[in-house]
Protein backbone atom coordinates (compact mmCIF):
# COMPACT_ATOMS: atom_id res chain seq x y z
CA UNK A 1 0.00 0.00 0.00
CA UNK A 2 1.20 3.59 -0.56
CA UNK A 3 2.55 5.18 2.59
CA UNK A 4 1.20 8.39 4.05
CA UNK A 5 2.65 11.07 6.27
CA UNK A 6 1.34 13.97 8.29
CA UNK A 7 2.32 17.44 7.30
CA UNK A 8 1.03 21.00 7.18
CA UNK A 9 -0.22 21.32 3.63
CA UNK A 10 1.36 24.71 3.29
CA UNK A 11 4.77 23.03 3.44
CA UNK A 12 4.00 21.42 0.10
CA UNK A 13 2.93 24.57 -1.61
CA UNK A 14 5.32 27.43 -2.22
CA UNK A 15 4.97 30.40 -4.53
CA UNK A 16 3.37 33.80 -4.55
CA UNK A 17 -0.31 34.66 -4.58
CA UNK A 18 -2.25 37.81 -3.92
CA UNK A 19 -5.88 38.55 -3.36
CA UNK A 20 -6.55 38.88 -7.09
CA UNK A 21 -9.28 39.35 -9.57
CA UNK A 22 -9.13 36.33 -11.82
CA UNK A 23 -7.21 33.40 -13.17
CA UNK A 24 -4.17 34.20 -15.28
CA UNK A 25 -4.74 30.96 -17.21
CA UNK A 26 -8.10 31.98 -18.60
CA UNK A 27 -8.50 33.31 -22.13
CA UNK A 28 -9.41 36.93 -22.64
CA UNK A 29 -13.03 37.58 -23.61
CA UNK A 30 -13.86 38.34 -27.20
CA UNK A 31 -15.50 41.58 -28.31
CA UNK A 32 -19.01 41.21 -26.96
CA UNK A 33 -20.98 44.21 -28.08
CA UNK A 34 -22.29 45.38 -31.42
CA UNK A 35 -25.41 45.46 -33.54
CA UNK A 36 -27.42 42.91 -31.63
CA UNK A 37 -30.49 45.09 -31.26
CA UNK A 38 -31.70 45.60 -27.73
CA UNK A 39 -31.34 41.92 -26.92
CA UNK A 40 -33.55 40.22 -24.37
CA UNK A 41 -33.23 39.21 -20.71
CA UNK A 42 -31.89 35.80 -19.82
CA UNK A 43 -34.39 33.65 -17.93
CA UNK A 44 -34.19 33.93 -14.11
CA UNK A 45 -34.42 30.12 -13.85
CA UNK A 46 -33.86 27.10 -16.06
CA UNK A 47 -37.28 25.62 -15.45
CA UNK A 48 -36.07 22.46 -13.72
CA UNK A 49 -39.18 20.35 -13.00
CA UNK A 50 -38.33 20.27 -9.28
CA UNK A 51 -36.42 23.54 -8.80
CA UNK A 52 -37.62 25.85 -11.58
CA UNK A 53 -35.69 28.89 -10.32
CA UNK A 54 -32.37 27.06 -10.07
CA UNK A 55 -29.82 28.27 -12.58
CA UNK A 56 -30.36 30.95 -15.19
CA UNK A 57 -30.90 31.20 -18.92
CA UNK A 58 -29.05 33.07 -21.65
CA UNK A 59 -25.47 31.92 -21.06
CA UNK A 60 -23.20 28.95 -20.35
CA UNK A 61 -20.43 29.21 -17.76
CA UNK A 62 -16.97 27.87 -18.60
CA UNK A 63 -15.05 28.80 -15.45
CA UNK A 64 -15.48 30.18 -11.91
CA UNK A 65 -12.59 32.04 -10.31
CA UNK A 66 -13.60 32.44 -6.66
CA UNK A 67 -11.56 34.46 -4.15
CA UNK A 68 -12.77 34.67 -0.56
CA UNK A 69 -11.54 36.09 2.70
CA UNK A 70 -12.90 34.53 5.87
CA UNK A 71 -11.97 34.35 9.54
CA UNK A 72 -13.71 31.35 11.15
CA UNK A 73 -13.93 33.30 14.42
CA UNK A 74 -15.77 36.12 12.61
CA UNK A 75 -17.67 34.44 9.75
CA UNK A 76 -20.04 37.40 9.39
CA UNK A 77 -17.13 39.39 7.90
CA UNK A 78 -16.88 37.20 4.82
CA UNK A 79 -15.62 38.87 1.62
CA UNK A 80 -15.93 37.46 -1.88
CA UNK A 81 -14.55 38.39 -5.29
CA UNK A 82 -15.73 36.03 -8.03
CA UNK A 83 -15.21 36.20 -11.78
CA UNK A 84 -17.63 34.14 -13.87
CA UNK A 85 -16.46 33.37 -17.40
CA UNK A 86 -19.36 32.61 -19.73
CA UNK A 87 -20.63 32.52 -23.30
CA UNK A 88 -23.93 34.13 -24.29
CA UNK A 89 -26.48 31.76 -25.82
CA UNK A 90 -28.69 34.66 -26.92
CA UNK A 91 -28.39 38.41 -27.36
CA UNK A 92 -28.40 39.39 -23.70
CA UNK A 93 -29.75 42.68 -22.49
CA UNK A 94 -29.51 41.48 -18.89
CA UNK A 95 -28.91 38.23 -17.02
CA UNK A 96 -29.09 36.70 -13.57
CA UNK A 97 -26.60 35.04 -11.26
CA UNK A 98 -27.56 32.98 -8.21
CA UNK A 99 -26.30 34.28 -4.86
CA UNK A 100 -28.09 34.08 -1.54
CA UNK A 101 -27.56 36.85 0.99
CA UNK A 102 -24.51 39.15 1.11
CA UNK A 103 -24.23 42.77 0.05
CA UNK A 104 -23.23 43.32 -3.58
CA UNK A 105 -20.36 45.80 -3.52
CA UNK A 106 -19.58 46.05 -7.24
CA UNK A 107 -20.30 44.28 -10.54
CA UNK A 108 -18.42 44.69 -13.80
CA UNK A 109 -18.96 43.03 -17.18
CA UNK A 110 -15.71 42.84 -19.17
CA UNK A 111 -14.29 45.47 -16.84
CA UNK A 112 -17.16 47.95 -17.37
CA UNK A 113 -19.46 48.68 -14.40
CA UNK A 114 -22.95 47.25 -14.78
CA UNK A 115 -25.58 49.92 -15.36
CA UNK A 116 -28.01 48.29 -12.96
CA UNK A 117 -27.82 45.63 -10.22
CA UNK A 118 -30.99 44.36 -8.59
CA UNK A 119 -31.89 41.64 -6.10
CA UNK A 120 -35.02 39.58 -6.76
CA UNK A 121 -36.52 36.51 -5.18
CA UNK A 122 -34.55 34.31 -2.81
CA UNK A 123 -31.22 34.34 -4.64
CA UNK A 124 -31.37 36.26 -7.93
CA UNK A 125 -28.79 38.93 -8.73
CA UNK A 126 -30.08 40.71 -11.84
CA UNK A 127 -27.30 42.38 -13.83
CA UNK A 128 -27.79 44.85 -16.67
CA UNK A 129 -24.53 45.35 -18.61
CA UNK A 130 -23.62 48.65 -20.25
CA UNK A 131 -24.14 47.10 -23.70
CA UNK A 132 -26.04 44.14 -25.08
CA UNK A 133 -23.89 40.98 -25.13
CA UNK A 134 -24.01 39.31 -28.52
CA UNK A 135 -25.03 35.68 -28.88
CA UNK A 136 -21.93 33.50 -29.02
CA UNK A 137 -19.70 36.10 -27.35
CA UNK A 138 -17.56 35.27 -24.36
CA UNK A 139 -17.79 37.63 -21.41
CA UNK A 140 -16.46 37.99 -17.86
CA UNK A 141 -18.62 39.04 -14.91
CA UNK A 142 -16.79 40.11 -11.78
CA UNK A 143 -18.85 40.34 -8.58
CA UNK A 144 -17.48 41.69 -5.32
CA UNK A 145 -19.63 40.97 -2.29
CA UNK A 146 -19.43 40.82 1.50
CA UNK A 147 -21.39 40.23 4.65
CA UNK A 148 -22.82 37.38 6.69
CA UNK A 149 -23.27 34.04 4.90
CA UNK A 150 -26.71 32.44 5.01
CA UNK A 151 -28.14 29.13 3.88
CA UNK A 152 -28.03 25.48 4.85
CA UNK A 153 -24.73 24.86 3.05
CA UNK A 154 -22.70 26.64 5.74
CA UNK A 155 -21.69 24.18 8.44
CA UNK A 156 -19.99 25.15 11.70
CA UNK A 157 -17.46 22.59 12.84
CA UNK A 158 -16.55 21.46 16.33
CA UNK A 159 -13.38 23.38 17.07
CA UNK A 160 -14.49 26.52 15.24
CA UNK A 161 -13.95 25.65 11.59
CA UNK A 162 -16.32 26.00 8.65
CA UNK A 163 -17.36 23.60 5.91
CA UNK A 164 -19.35 24.74 2.87
CA UNK A 165 -21.10 21.99 0.89
CA UNK A 166 -24.50 20.42 0.30
CA UNK A 167 -27.27 19.78 -2.20
CA UNK A 168 -29.07 20.90 -4.25
CA UNK A 169 -28.12 24.60 -4.37
CA UNK A 170 -25.01 24.88 -2.20
CA UNK A 171 -22.97 27.14 -4.49
CA UNK A 172 -25.62 29.84 -4.18
CA UNK A 173 -24.63 30.20 -0.53
CA UNK A 174 -21.03 31.30 -1.16
CA UNK A 175 -20.31 32.40 -4.74
CA UNK A 176 -22.39 33.86 -7.61
CA UNK A 177 -23.12 31.11 -10.10
CA UNK A 178 -25.41 29.46 -12.57
CA UNK A 179 -26.39 27.03 -9.85
CA UNK A 180 -27.84 24.08 -11.74
CA UNK A 181 -26.16 20.74 -12.58
CA UNK A 182 -26.75 21.18 -16.31
CA UNK A 183 -24.14 23.98 -16.51
CA UNK A 184 -20.79 22.46 -15.53
CA UNK A 185 -17.63 24.58 -15.38
CA UNK A 186 -14.04 24.43 -14.25
CA UNK A 187 -13.29 26.01 -10.90
CA UNK A 188 -10.53 27.74 -8.99
CA UNK A 189 -10.56 28.81 -5.36
CA UNK A 190 -8.35 31.33 -3.61
CA UNK A 191 -9.05 31.48 0.12
CA UNK A 192 -7.43 33.88 2.59
CA UNK A 193 -7.63 32.87 6.26
CA UNK A 194 -5.80 33.72 9.49
CA UNK A 195 -2.55 31.83 10.05
CA UNK A 196 -3.09 28.46 11.69
CA UNK A 197 -6.09 27.48 9.59
CA UNK A 198 -5.97 25.25 6.51
CA UNK A 199 -8.32 25.45 3.51
CA UNK A 200 -9.13 22.35 1.45
CA UNK A 201 -10.96 22.57 -1.86
CA UNK A 202 -11.56 20.63 -5.05
CA UNK A 203 -8.88 19.37 -7.37
CA UNK A 204 -5.18 20.10 -6.96
CA UNK A 205 -3.44 22.59 -4.67
CA UNK A 206 -1.82 25.67 -6.10
CA UNK A 207 0.66 28.12 -4.57
CA UNK A 208 0.33 29.23 -0.97
CA UNK A 209 1.75 32.35 0.68
CA UNK A 210 1.75 33.99 4.09
CA UNK A 211 1.79 37.65 5.07
CA UNK A 212 0.35 40.03 7.65
CA UNK A 213 -0.94 37.17 9.79
CA UNK A 214 -2.86 35.56 6.93
CA UNK A 215 -2.33 32.52 4.76
CA UNK A 216 -3.60 32.29 1.20
CA UNK A 217 -4.50 28.89 -0.22
CA UNK A 218 -5.35 28.07 -3.81
CA UNK A 219 -7.08 25.04 -5.33
CA UNK A 220 -8.09 24.38 -8.92
CA UNK A 221 -10.29 21.77 -10.57
CA UNK A 222 -9.68 21.67 -14.30
CA UNK A 223 -12.46 19.24 -15.15
CA UNK A 224 -15.98 20.69 -15.49
CA UNK A 225 -17.87 20.40 -12.24
CA UNK A 226 -21.50 20.70 -11.18
CA UNK A 227 -21.84 23.60 -8.79
CA UNK A 228 -23.18 21.45 -5.93
CA UNK A 229 -19.94 19.40 -6.02
CA UNK A 230 -17.83 22.45 -5.13
CA UNK A 231 -16.57 22.80 -1.59
CA UNK A 232 -14.45 24.76 0.86
CA UNK A 233 -13.41 23.29 4.21
CA UNK A 234 -11.60 25.49 6.74
CA UNK A 235 -10.20 23.81 9.84
CA UNK A 236 -6.98 23.08 11.70
CA UNK A 237 -6.23 20.12 9.49
CA UNK A 238 -4.01 17.07 9.61
CA UNK A 239 -3.25 16.23 5.99
CA UNK A 240 -2.00 12.89 4.69
CA UNK A 241 -0.71 12.52 1.16
CA UNK A 242 0.17 9.56 -0.98
CA UNK A 243 -0.43 8.50 -4.58
CA UNK A 244 -2.31 5.94 -6.56
CA UNK A 245 -0.11 3.41 -8.39
CA UNK A 246 -0.26 5.60 -11.51
CA UNK A 247 0.96 8.65 -9.58
CA UNK A 248 -2.41 10.36 -9.11
CA UNK A 249 -2.18 12.43 -5.88
CA UNK A 250 -4.23 11.35 -2.87
CA UNK A 251 -4.96 14.10 -0.34
CA UNK A 252 -6.83 13.10 2.82
CA UNK A 253 -7.58 16.06 5.10
CA UNK A 254 -8.77 15.55 8.68
CA UNK A 255 -10.26 18.35 10.74
CA UNK A 256 -10.26 18.69 14.48
CA UNK A 257 -11.93 15.95 16.54
CA UNK A 258 -12.04 13.51 13.63
CA UNK A 259 -10.87 9.92 13.56
CA UNK A 260 -8.06 8.84 11.27
CA UNK A 261 -8.65 5.20 10.36
CA UNK A 262 -5.47 4.08 8.67
CA UNK A 263 -7.00 0.83 7.37
CA UNK A 264 -9.68 2.77 5.51
CA UNK A 265 -7.16 5.28 4.24
CA UNK A 266 -4.85 2.56 2.97
CA UNK A 267 -7.66 0.71 1.17
CA UNK A 268 -8.67 3.81 -0.79
CA UNK A 269 -6.32 3.04 -3.72
CA UNK A 270 -7.78 -0.45 -3.90
CA UNK A 271 -11.29 1.01 -4.03
CA UNK A 272 -10.29 3.32 -6.88
CA UNK A 273 -8.64 0.43 -8.73
CA UNK A 274 -11.70 -1.78 -8.24
CA UNK A 275 -14.18 0.88 -9.37
CA UNK A 276 -11.96 1.63 -12.36
CA UNK A 277 -12.19 -2.03 -13.37
CA UNK A 278 -15.99 -1.73 -13.39
CA UNK A 279 -16.62 1.83 -14.58
CA UNK A 280 -13.50 2.74 -16.53
CA UNK A 281 -10.42 4.83 -15.66
CA UNK A 282 -10.65 7.19 -12.70
CA UNK A 283 -11.83 10.46 -14.32
CA UNK A 284 -9.90 13.13 -12.37
CA UNK A 285 -6.35 14.25 -11.53
CA UNK A 286 -6.59 13.83 -7.75
CA UNK A 287 -8.55 11.97 -5.14
CA UNK A 288 -8.85 11.66 -1.37
CA UNK A 289 -11.22 12.87 1.30
CA UNK A 290 -12.27 15.74 3.55
CA UNK A 291 -13.20 14.56 7.04
CA UNK A 292 -14.67 17.12 9.43
CA UNK A 293 -16.69 17.12 12.64
CA UNK A 294 -19.91 19.15 12.26
CA UNK A 295 -21.67 20.50 15.31
CA UNK A 296 -24.07 17.87 16.72
CA UNK A 297 -27.11 20.03 16.05
CA UNK A 298 -26.34 20.36 12.32
CA UNK A 299 -29.02 18.25 10.63
CA UNK A 300 -28.16 19.55 7.17
CA UNK A 301 -24.60 18.21 6.99
CA UNK A 302 -24.21 15.58 4.29
CA UNK A 303 -21.76 12.92 3.30
CA UNK A 304 -21.41 14.30 -0.21
CA UNK A 305 -19.54 13.63 -3.45
CA UNK A 306 -17.59 16.89 -3.56
CA UNK A 307 -15.57 16.43 -6.74
CA UNK A 308 -12.18 14.72 -6.38
CA UNK A 309 -12.42 14.80 -2.59
CA UNK A 310 -15.68 13.56 -1.02
CA UNK A 311 -16.72 14.99 2.35
CA UNK A 312 -17.42 12.79 5.38
CA UNK A 313 -18.43 13.43 8.97
CA UNK A 314 -16.05 12.38 11.78
CA UNK A 315 -14.42 9.47 9.89
CA UNK A 316 -14.67 7.55 6.67
CA UNK A 317 -14.94 3.80 6.29
CA UNK A 318 -14.52 1.71 3.17
CA UNK A 319 -18.30 1.28 2.80
CA UNK A 320 -19.04 5.03 2.81
CA UNK A 321 -15.92 5.69 0.72
CA UNK A 322 -17.06 3.24 -1.96
CA UNK A 323 -20.39 5.04 -2.32
CA UNK A 324 -18.95 8.56 -2.49
CA UNK A 325 -16.01 7.55 -4.69
CA UNK A 326 -18.40 5.80 -7.10
CA UNK A 327 -20.06 9.20 -7.46
CA UNK A 328 -16.82 10.46 -9.00
CA UNK A 329 -17.92 8.49 -12.06
CA UNK A 330 -21.72 8.64 -11.68
CA UNK A 331 -22.71 12.13 -10.57
CA UNK A 332 -19.45 14.04 -11.02
CA UNK A 333 -17.86 12.83 -14.28
CA UNK A 334 -21.24 12.04 -15.83
CA UNK A 335 -23.70 14.37 -14.13
CA UNK A 336 -27.43 14.36 -14.42
CA UNK A 337 -29.28 16.82 -16.63
CA UNK A 338 -31.94 17.88 -14.15
CA UNK A 339 -33.08 16.80 -10.70
CA UNK A 340 -35.43 14.12 -12.04
CA UNK A 341 -32.33 12.11 -12.97
CA UNK A 342 -31.18 11.25 -9.45
CA UNK A 343 -30.84 7.60 -10.38
CA UNK A 344 -27.89 8.51 -12.64
CA UNK A 345 -25.99 9.26 -9.43
CA UNK A 346 -27.55 7.37 -6.54
CA UNK A 347 -28.57 4.06 -8.11
CA UNK A 348 -25.05 3.40 -9.40
CA UNK A 349 -23.26 4.62 -6.26
CA UNK A 350 -25.41 2.37 -4.09
CA UNK A 351 -24.88 -0.61 -6.38
CA UNK A 352 -21.13 0.02 -6.24
CA UNK A 353 -21.27 -0.81 -2.54
CA UNK A 354 -22.78 -4.21 -3.38
CA UNK A 355 -20.15 -4.80 -6.06
CA UNK A 356 -17.45 -4.05 -3.49
CA UNK A 357 -19.04 -6.45 -0.99
CA UNK A 358 -19.10 -9.12 -3.68
CA UNK A 359 -15.43 -8.50 -4.53
CA UNK A 360 -14.03 -7.92 -1.04
CA UNK A 361 -16.12 -10.23 1.10
CA UNK A 362 -17.35 -12.86 -1.32
CA UNK A 363 -21.00 -11.83 -0.92
CA UNK A 364 -23.49 -13.50 -3.26
CA UNK A 365 -25.44 -10.68 -5.00
CA UNK A 366 -27.99 -13.11 -6.41
CA UNK A 367 -28.81 -14.43 -2.96
CA UNK A 368 -29.15 -10.90 -1.62
CA UNK A 369 -31.36 -9.94 -4.56
CA UNK A 370 -33.68 -12.92 -4.09
CA UNK A 371 -33.92 -12.30 -0.36
CA UNK A 372 -34.96 -8.67 -0.79
CA UNK A 373 -37.47 -9.49 -3.52
CA UNK A 374 -38.97 -12.22 -1.32
CA UNK A 375 -39.31 -9.79 1.59
CA UNK A 376 -40.80 -6.95 -0.47
CA UNK A 377 -42.96 -8.80 -2.99
CA UNK A 378 -46.20 -8.13 -1.16
CA UNK A 379 -45.41 -4.59 0.01
CA UNK A 380 -46.94 -2.16 -2.52
CA UNK A 381 -45.32 0.82 -0.77
CA UNK A 382 -41.85 -0.51 -1.59
CA UNK A 383 -42.69 -0.27 -5.32
CA UNK A 384 -44.81 2.90 -5.18
CA UNK A 385 -42.16 5.47 -6.23
CA UNK A 386 -40.70 5.37 -9.76
CA UNK A 387 -36.91 5.48 -10.05
CA UNK A 388 -37.09 8.14 -12.76
CA UNK A 389 -38.85 11.41 -11.87
CA UNK A 390 -39.23 10.18 -8.31
CA UNK A 391 -39.81 13.50 -6.54
CA UNK A 392 -37.85 16.48 -5.27
CA UNK A 393 -36.53 14.75 -2.15
CA UNK A 394 -34.26 11.87 -3.13
CA UNK A 395 -36.40 8.91 -2.05
CA UNK A 396 -35.25 5.71 -0.41
CA UNK A 397 -36.33 3.93 -3.59
CA UNK A 398 -33.15 5.08 -5.35
CA UNK A 399 -31.03 3.43 -2.65
CA UNK A 400 -33.21 0.35 -2.14
CA UNK A 401 -34.65 -0.48 -5.56
CA UNK A 402 -32.02 1.19 -7.74
CA UNK A 403 -29.39 -1.49 -7.02
CA UNK A 404 -32.02 -4.20 -7.60
CA UNK A 405 -32.76 -2.76 -11.05
CA UNK A 406 -29.08 -2.58 -11.95
CA UNK A 407 -28.46 -6.13 -10.77
CA UNK A 408 -31.43 -7.35 -12.80
CA UNK A 409 -30.01 -5.51 -15.84
CA UNK A 410 -26.61 -7.09 -15.20
CA UNK A 411 -28.14 -10.58 -15.14
CA UNK A 412 -30.22 -9.83 -18.24
CA UNK A 413 -27.23 -8.64 -20.29
CA UNK A 414 -24.44 -10.69 -18.70
CA UNK A 415 -21.36 -9.29 -16.98
CA UNK A 416 -19.33 -8.65 -20.12
CA UNK A 417 -21.97 -6.53 -21.84
CA UNK A 418 -23.16 -4.86 -18.62
CA UNK A 419 -19.78 -3.56 -17.46
CA UNK A 420 -18.68 -2.69 -20.99
CA UNK A 421 -21.89 -0.65 -21.22
CA UNK A 422 -21.05 1.28 -18.04
CA UNK A 423 -17.51 2.02 -19.20
CA UNK A 424 -18.64 3.15 -22.64
CA UNK A 425 -21.29 5.35 -21.04
CA UNK A 426 -18.57 7.04 -18.95
CA UNK A 427 -16.40 7.61 -22.03
CA UNK A 428 -19.24 8.92 -24.17
CA UNK A 429 -20.56 11.43 -21.62
CA UNK A 430 -17.20 12.28 -20.01
CA UNK A 431 -17.18 15.68 -18.25
CA UNK A 432 -20.79 16.19 -19.33
CA UNK A 433 -24.41 15.49 -18.49
CA UNK A 434 -26.81 12.66 -19.20
CA UNK A 435 -30.44 12.12 -18.29
CA UNK A 436 -31.87 8.82 -17.14
CA UNK A 437 -33.67 8.44 -20.52
CA UNK A 438 -30.24 8.97 -22.11
CA UNK A 439 -28.95 5.99 -20.14
CA UNK A 440 -31.92 3.86 -21.16
CA UNK A 441 -31.38 4.67 -24.83
CA UNK A 442 -27.64 4.13 -24.52
CA UNK A 443 -28.11 0.74 -22.85
CA UNK A 444 -30.53 -0.37 -25.54
CA UNK A 445 -28.23 0.75 -28.35
CA UNK A 446 -25.10 -0.69 -26.74
CA UNK A 447 -26.66 -4.07 -25.96
CA UNK A 448 -28.57 -4.43 -29.23
CA UNK A 449 -31.62 -5.53 -27.25
CA UNK A 450 -35.08 -4.11 -26.83
CA UNK A 451 -35.01 -2.93 -23.20
CA UNK A 452 -38.18 -0.83 -23.36
CA UNK A 453 -40.22 -3.24 -21.29
CA UNK A 454 -37.45 -3.77 -18.76
CA UNK A 455 -36.93 -0.08 -18.06
CA UNK A 456 -40.64 0.65 -18.01
CA UNK A 457 -41.12 -2.07 -15.40
CA UNK A 458 -38.17 -1.02 -13.24
CA UNK A 459 -37.73 2.76 -13.66
CA UNK A 460 -41.15 4.11 -14.61
CA UNK A 461 -43.71 1.81 -13.01
CA UNK A 462 -45.08 2.00 -9.48
CA UNK A 463 -45.73 -1.74 -9.25
CA UNK A 464 -43.51 -4.77 -8.82
CA UNK A 465 -41.98 -5.75 -12.19
CA UNK A 466 -43.57 -8.68 -14.00
CA UNK A 467 -41.87 -12.07 -13.74
CA UNK A 468 -39.64 -11.89 -16.86
CA UNK A 469 -38.21 -8.56 -15.68
CA UNK A 470 -38.07 -9.50 -12.00
CA UNK A 471 -36.06 -12.67 -12.66
CA UNK A 472 -34.22 -12.09 -15.97
CA UNK A 473 -31.32 -14.05 -17.39
CA UNK A 474 -29.67 -16.30 -14.84
CA UNK A 475 -31.71 -14.94 -11.92
CA UNK A 476 -34.15 -17.53 -10.64
CA UNK A 477 -36.84 -17.15 -8.00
Amino acid sequence: MPTTRNYAIVALLAATLTFGTGSARAAQPSDTTGSAGNGSPGAPGLGDPYLPMSGNGGYDVSHYDVTVGVDPSQPDHFTGDTTVKATATQNLSRFDLDLQGFSIDAVTVNGVPATRIAREGEHEVVITPADTIRQGARFDVRVRYSGAPVGKSWHKLVGGGIDVQGEPESATAWFPSNDHPSDKATFSLTAIVPDGWTVIGNGLPGPTTRGNGRTTFRWHEDHPMVTYASTMAIDKMTVHTSTLPDGTPIINAYGQNTQIIEDSEQVLPEIIQFLSSKFGPYPFESTGSIVVDPEPTDEDFLFVETQTRPTYASAFFDVSAVHELAHQWFGDNVSFTDWRDGCIAECFAQYAGQLWDEYKNGADPDESYRSIISDEKTDPEFWSVPLYDSGQELPEALYERGPLMLHALRRLLGDHIFFALLQDFQRTYRDGNASWPDFENFAQSHSGRDLTGFFHAWAHSTKIPAGPYLYPGTLKS
